[in-house]
Formats: C-alpha cells, sequence, structure tokens
C-alpha cells in the first residue's frame, strides 16, 4: 500500500471515529442532561444540608376502620403480612393512604405499617380489636424531597433502576469525551494538562486535607 493510500485510510478511520464519537456523546448528554442538572444541584444541597433550615411539616388524623372491614383483621398472621387488600382499598378511599405491599407488623392487640418515602415519612397504626386508626406523615419539604431522589431513598425500585441507566449515560458521555479528547490533543496542547489537573485536584483534597 502506498504512503497516500495509508494516509487516505487513516483520514478515513479517523473520520468514521469521529462521527460515531459524536453521535453518542451528544445522544448520552442529551438523556442525562435533565438528570445531571437534578443531581449537580441536589450535590450541592446535600453538602450543606446542615445550612439549609426546614420546618417539618406533620399531619396526625385518627378514624376508626368500619367494623365490616375489622373482621379480616382477626386470626393468626404472619409477622411481617401486609394488610388485606379490602382494608387497604378502604384506607385508599377515605385516607389516601397508600399501604399495597408494605410488609407490616402484627402483635396481638395491633398492625403497624410504616410508610417511609421521599423528603419525608409516614406510619398507620391499627387497632385489631377496636379498628381505631392512627396515621401520621411528616412532610420535609422539596429539598429533602430532592436530596432523596439524589440518594435513592425511599424512591422504589423504578427510580433505582432510573439512576443507575442514568449513571450509565454519565459514563458513556464521559468516555466518549474522553475518546474525543484524545482524536482532538494533537491540535489542543493544553488537553491533557486540564485533565490531568482535573485528576490530581480531588486526589490532592483527598491526601492533605481529609484526616
Amino acid at each position: 500500500m502506498s504512503a497516500a493510500a495509508s494516509a487516505g485510510a487513516d483520514a478515513n478511520r479517523r473520520a468514521y471515529w469521529l462521527k460515531t464519537l459524536h453521535r453518542w456523546h451528544w445522544i448520552s448528554a442529551a438523556l442525562s442532561l435533565v438528570a445531571l442538572v437534578l443531581f449537580s444541584v441536589t450535590g450541592i444541597t446535600l453538602n450543606h444540608a446542615a445550612q439549609i433550615e426546614s420546618q417539618p411539616r406533620v399531619v396526625n388524623v385518627k378514624e376508626t376502620l368500619p367494623k365490616s372491614l375489622l373482621r379480616s383483621l382477626q386470626g393468626e398472621r404472619a409477622a411481617d403480612a401486609p394488610l388485606p387488600g379490602n382494608v387497604n382499598d378502604w384506607l385508599a378511599d377515605a385516607l389516601d393512604v397508600r399501604a399495597d405491599g408494605r410488609k407490616g407488623e402484627w402483635s396481638d392487640g395491633e398492625v403497624y405499617v410504616s410508610l417511609p418515602r421521599p423528603g419525608g415519612d409516614a406510619w398507620i397504626s391499627i387497632d385489631r380489636d377496636s379498628g381505631a386508626i392512627e396515621y401520621e406523615r411528616t412532610d420535609r419539604g422539596w429539598i429533602a424531597w430532592l436530596n432523596d431522589l439524589h440518594k435513592g431513598r425511599n424512591t422504589g425500585t423504578a427510580w433505582r433502576w432510573f439512576i443507575d441507566l442514568f449513571a450509565a449515560a454519565c459514563l458513556l458521555f464521559a468516555l466518549t469525551g474522553l475518546w474525543l479528547l484524545q482524536l482532538h490533543a494533537r491540535q489542543r496542547g493544553k488537553t491533557w494538562p486540564l485533565v490531568a489537573l482535573g485528576l490530581l485536584l480531588p486526589l490532592l483534597i483527598v491526601v492533605l486535607f481529609m484526616h
């Protein structure tokens, strides 16, 4: 193969990789852009959680389960069995409480269900003899809600899958960006010094300031 043909093949190969990497770089950027902004902002709010004051709002509700449903709470139950379906339906309609699939804590006198959620907490207790219900919900505000989304705290399976997919998109964005830096490094002399700075800065902070 002549030198001209070899140079042409190299140019075609470079053009192919540039086109492919640019395509996947912008696709991964588009997929992760909104979530990347969210996680960047909540990274700041989490880092300054102690300085961001919030006043939790607590709602306490007392109610009584209808006698027709109380019978479904009688008898032996597994210690962590969920509430019966008809009780869950009534709670959803009467108190806007969603306890479907949540494990209960059954004792001789009551059943207790913990209902943790992003940005707050909740629980419900039902007396198995009288049907007396106590429901308490705590709301710590939208910043706490966003912070819990960042941590994946009490967010459910779908959100945890989203975090994994988002992390994969960010990783693809970073790796294609690094490959593009390598392809353009000849024309941009500051490329590798800046990359080295991005690596050294956090390492120096860890070594010098974390004890």
